[in-house]
């Protein structure tokens, strides 16, 4: 929330840190209260870096589980 909060601010959306902290905690947490609101171009552009940042975590940690599943089941082969 806070390097969103930080990214908020050097893009000029927020004037201070913490109201842009604030958007970002509210949003974060999916209540959305709708009392501060970025410009409609940057609420677009928002969205389409959330959305990347979320596949990206959910592929990474995809891979991870994978292979930490081949690790087990070389582990128990060699054991056998």
């Amino acid at each position: 929330m806070a390097v969103w909060a930080a990214a908020f601010v050097a893009a000029g959306q927020f004037e201070t840190f913490t109201v842009a902290f604030y958007h970002s905690a509210v949003n974060y947490t999916t209540l959305g209260y709708g009392d501060m609101v970025m410009s409609k171009d940057w609420r677009l552009l928002a969205f389409g870096w959330s959305t990347a940042a979320l596949v990206t975590i959910v592929i990474r940690l995809g891979r991870y589980r994978h292979r930490a599943q081949m690790l087990i089941s070389r582990a128990l082969a060699k054991n056998s």
